[in-house]
């Protein structure tokens, strides 16, 4: 679908016009990274935190030692990976890229908020594991087809 310049687009309480929509998709590139990293502490934090509290017990003290650990780094991860992929999407029209983004943010959240007192600690970690990955790789892709564009335009 063709969008006209008067048009607008309403996302996450943010209104984008046409005029300015190059401006801000210049920041994509910038939160694609940021969303990578964010989503790469996810995953390290979930797989050596646990041999991390067997060698020093007093990180249990910790905010690190907890699943709201999880969920705020999940509040951080949503609205950027959203934003980024979104943008990147509308400029690309790859929109598998998106879905790609959406599965992983899917796990992540499931994971970061049913836990593993649903999930059991293995399946959380797995989930937690396929999740990053999947967000890394749907922004790795948002960022090489946002450069390809601005290397042919």
């Amino acid at each position: 679908m063709l969008v006209s310049k008067s048009s607008l687009i309403v996302f996450v309480g943010i209104v984008v016009s046409n005029n300015n929509f190059k401006a801000i998709s210049g920041i994509t590139p910038l939160l694609d990274k940021a969303s990578i990293g964010l989503s790469a502490i996810c995953a390290i934090h979930c797989l050596t935190l646990p041999i991390a509290l067997a060698m020093i017990p007093s990180l249990a003290l910790l905010s690190v030692g907890d699943e709201s650990f999880h969920q705020w780094l999940i509040v951080l991860v949503l609205p950027t990976s959203l934003f980024a992929l979104t943008m990147g999407c509308r400029r690309h029209r790859h929109w598998q890229v998106l879905a790609w983004g959406l599965a992983g943010l899917s796990l992540l959240s499931l994971t970061a908020f049913l836990g593993h007192d649903l999930l059991g600690e293995q399946l959380e970690r797995s989930l937690v594991l396929a999740g990053a990955i999947l967000v890394a790789i749907s922004h790795l892709k948002n960022f090489r087809r946002c450069r390809a564009i601005d290397c042919e335009g």
